[in-house]
């Protein structure tokens, strides 16, 4: 086994010292070596420790709220009061009235989701929430107080349901394979221990990125087959109605281009970029970009469609995100332009849509009306 380098250990008392200890057993358990995936689901969601399961708080405009990062329904209601029209015409389409939204977060988007459907006469039957984090749970709760009727969480999906599923950055934050080419020969890189410290450590593996990746140059990437069983799972539980997904990623050509050969693995904290994604576990968010591809085909092979794959800065658009920022004032139209702008959200973050084959014919999303890139998927 070929050590790398190392993360320091912080001795204090704190989240990040206890939840490193809950890894170090981890490792040793395992016999001294995690996969990397295993790593990143311990530090993200270890019941009490891990990022998403502790009490910090995660989502704001700036760091001076003690917040790592903002999301676009943090940013401005205006992109859920956006998403509600595009909801409602797959309501429309698919015969369906609920919502289940997966990884809601503060629960904005469900509460910005709630009131633009109601607002258009279609309030949904029952805004389900799939998010395992307790903490996150009473958020939302508080949040969504208004609509406590409405509104019901649930641990996992049924072995059947129908409705409109939403996803905001939750692909994302799905634990990753980590893949490297060193001296051209392919690797699995994890997690090991030297000494008291958390150390990357690579093991030779049969396992390959989905496209070949030229050049004999040493690469670092990520293959993501969680996110791919999570979608393989809407399909075979969605009996009818339709998924909308965004998050920020690239189709499979431009995520394994021989250039990007750092891989797109980062963590996020008070609103900077760290690159070290093993210091301070639990204190930090840590984060892939998403294979478009790889969904789409996930989503073909399993039996669902895509209906739609364009840039979330154009699906706004289409859906009809100016008229309702000219209704906002100049604050909220300021915001709107972080969430299309190419050189803010408006291209880095994508929106794909999948459905059933049963609820796919005879319509096309709003958010698809112009731009649909599908063809380059």
């Amino acid at each position: 086994m070929r050590r790398v380098n190392t993360a320091p250990v912080n001795e204090a008392e704190s989240v990040a010292s206890a939840l490193r200890a809950r890894i170090a057993a981890a490792i040793r358990a395992a016999g001294g070596w995690l996969p990397f995936e295993r790593y990143m689901a311990l530090a993200l969601y270890e019941p009490g420790l891990g990022y998403y399961a502790n009490p910090s708080r995660k989502f704001g405009h700036g760091p001076q709220q003690g917040s790592d990062f903002v999301t676009a329904p943090e940013l401005t209601p205006l992109f859920g009061r956006t998403l509600a029209r595009q909801v409602a015409q797959a309501f429309d389409a698919t015969g369906t009235d609920e919502v289940w939204e997966f990884g809601a977060g503060s629960g904005a988007l469900a509460l910005q989701l709630i009131e633009g459907l109601a607002e258009r006469g279609r309030p949904p039957a029952r805004y389900r929430i799939v998010d395992l984090s307790g903490v996150l749970r009473e958020r939302q709760r508080a949040t969504l107080a208004a609509h406590a009727d409405r509104v019901q969480w649930v641990d996992a999906l049924p072995e059947r349901f129908e409705g409109v599923v939403v996803g905001n950055e939750v692909l994302d934050a799905m634990p990753v394979t980590l893949l490297a080419r060193v001296g051209g020969q392919w690797f699995e890189r994890g997690v090991a221990l030297d000494g008291e410290r958390l150390a990357w450590a690579d093991r030779p593996t049969d396992l390959r990125p989905p496209i070949e990746v030229p050049g004999a140059h040493d690469y670092l990437t990520e293959i993501h087959p969680q996110a791919e069983a999570f979608v393989r799972t809407l399909a075979d539980r969605l009996a009818r109605g339709a998924a909308f997904l965004f998050d920020y990623g690239f189709p499979e050509a431009e995520y394994y281009h021989p250039q990007r050969a750092m891989g797109t693995l980062v963590a996020h904290r008070a609103h900077r970029r760290d690159d070290d994604v093993l210091g301070d576990p639990g204190e930090k968010d840590i984060t892939a970009h998403v294979n478009f591809t790889g969904i789409a085909l996930a989503a073909q092979d399993a039996g669902l469609d895509v209906i739609g794959y364009t840039g979330q800065g154009r699906f706004l658009i289409n859906a009809g995100l100016i008229d309702l920022a000219r209704e906002a004032g100049v604050r909220e139209n300021a915001l709107m332009q972080k969430l299309v702008n190419e050189h803010e959200m408006g291209e880095l973050f994508k929106v794909i849509a999948l459905a059933p084959r049963a609820s796919s014919a005879g319509w096309v999303p709003i958010g698809f009306s112009a731009g649909d890139r599908t063809h380059r998927l």
